[in-house]
């Protein structure tokens, strides 16, 4: 699905990514773990197109994106949820709903694709729909982070990016997002998700990449996640932990 071969990308004249290398395949949910100025939002800008590489290549499905304009990665079949969250204070939940179900509309996907519809996205996160009519600046940091998965849901992706998901959330909150991404898991839906946590990344994923100065360091394969927490050498050298 997904293939990152040898990239290098970064800020005008300053790099950050260097020969980096990772692939998701479909139906896998993949992690990104690393410390803070490992480079891990700078290849989430770079598969977004919004910091392209200056060598290597990022391919989705078998066709090359990485020089296509952001915009495109909607049709692409790739959404986003950012650690910014990107929503608009403004509007209430039900506007930001609208506007990203009317973009999913209008998408490409191949034939035998299971949208998602609005009702489905609304059982996922139950205080999203209590909170329809709701101003996104009147709700919690936890209330606009499941507006944020869910608005990314109805743009009907492929693979959907998490950077960061659970940053300054109540444990709680963490919970019911954990059990969200288990259902979207089992609809077969990708995930790359960037983490600091090896534990809550662990729970999430099958297997993970761990950056260190802007490189993959380390891969924690399918099955090898248990000896990985067992382990605390990988927190120690790459996470700070």
């Amino acid at each position: 699905m997904l293939s990152v071969q040898n990239i290098e990308a970064g800020y005008g004249h300053i790099p950050v990514l260097r020969g980096l290398n990772l692939e998701v395949a479909d139906n896998e949910a993949v992690a990104i773990v690393g410390a803070n100025g490992a480079g891990k939002s700078t290849l989430v800008r770079a598969i977004l197109g919004l910091s392209p590489p200056t060598t290597g290549s990022i391919s989705f499905n078998g066709a090359d994106i990485g020089a296509r304009p952001p915009h495109s990665r909607v049709e692409d079949g790739i959404a986003v949820v950012l650690e910014t969250r990107g929503l608009f204070g403004e509007l209430t939940v039900a506007e930001h709903l609208r506007l990203s179900e009317h973009a999913g509309s209008r998408a490409r996907r191949p034939d035998g694709f299971v949208r998602m519809s609005l009702e489905e996205v609304l059982d996922l996160f139950p205080v999203v729909r209590e909170k329809l009519s709701t101003r996104v600046e009147f709700l919690s940091g936890g209330q606009q982070q499941m507006v944020a998965v869910a608005r990314a849901l109805l743009l009907q992706p492929r693979l959907l990016v998490l950077d960061e998901l659970t940053t300054g959330l109540a444990p709680k909150v963490v919970q019911e997002i954990l059990q969200a991404l288990g259902l979207l898991r089992a609809r077969g839906l990708s995930l790359l998700i960037v983490e600091q946590s090896v534990k809550l990344a662990a729970a999430m994923t099958d297997r993970a990449y761990v950056m260190s100065l802007g490189r993959v360091v380390h891969e924690v394969r399918r099955g090898e996640w248990e000896q990985a927490l067992l382990d605390d050498t990988l927190s120690k050298a790459y996470l700070h932990g």
